[in-house]
């Protein structure tokens, strides 16, 4: 059995489609989706639809968690892309459950958008001793099961392995908006009787083409999403890096 796992699409249509088609490529038919399928990007919509029709599990992230309520938030290009989604996109994100667990080859698995406590609690690649521990606590968020040896997150955009203990805690980084490397990024876990493996697969894909639809519809933070998709810095560095889109 195969299964691929993917997070953060973050409305990148372009980038969606290829890790799709490689999925495809390689036979795999089940797909789960770690959420942030909206937000940041120009697509929400139109990601969300392709979601629907090829994932068979979308858990919330934390765009997926504020976009449905943010009508009269203060920013507006959270305004933008709560307006870019339909009244039926806002309310199937809202529906969406916080985790999902599933077994295979003997291990009890776990899958959250960002940690075990909440949508919007972050656990990065350089974590601590305590942040690891928690990602495998039972907590109203996960509700009540067997402790999981194996966690899978998106969240951070940056894709990983680690065990300690016994205990495997896999960032599957991100499709749309990854900020590890330029290439979009997701997780096939495969069971052979009671051999388990996990392996971390990058796909390129068109960023100047996702960059020109950005554009003709007039999105917000372009720049700033230009200057991510292109370097895969996080655009809370930019300044500091003197990082600018040439005009």
């Amino acid at each position: 059995m195969r299964i691929a796992v993917l997070s953060d699409v973050h409305g990148n249509l372009t980038a969606f489609d290829a890790v799709l088609a490689d999925i495809d490529a390689r036979g795999i038919a089940t797909i789960l989706n770690l959420g942030d399928v909206a937000g940041k990007g120009p697509r929400g919509s139109a990601a969300i639809a392709r979601t629907r029709d090829r994932c068979a599990v979308t858990i919330r992230g934390n765009w997926d968690d504020f976009l449905p309520v943010s009508a009269d938030h203060e920013d507006p290009a959270i305004r933008w892309w709560h307006d870019e989604l339909s009244g039926d996109d806002r309310a199937w994100l809202a529906a969406l459950p916080l985790s999902h667990h599933l077994a295979l080859a003997g291990r009890r698995i776990r899958l959250v958008h960002a940690s075990a406590t909440s949508v919007y609690t972050r656990v990065h690649f350089h974590h601590t001793e305590d942040e690891f521990a928690e990602m495998f606590a039972t907590t109203e968020l996960t509700g009540a099961g067997p402790e999981p040896t194996v966690v899978l997150y998106g969240d951070v955009h940056d894709a990983y392995v680690e065990t300690d203990h016994g205990r495997t805690l896999v960032n599957v980084g991100s499709v749309g908006n990854p900020l590890d490397e330029t290439t979009a990024s997701y997780v096939i876990l495969e069971a052979l009787g009671d051999t388990f493996s996990i392996q971390i697969v990058r796909v390129p894909y068109d960023i100047e083409a996702e960059l020109a639809v950005a554009d003709a519809l007039g999105m917000p933070t372009l720049e700033e999403w230009s200057i991510e998709l292109r370097t895969a810095i996080y655009r809370g560095r930019h300044t500091a890096l003197g990082l600018t889109t040439p005009r």
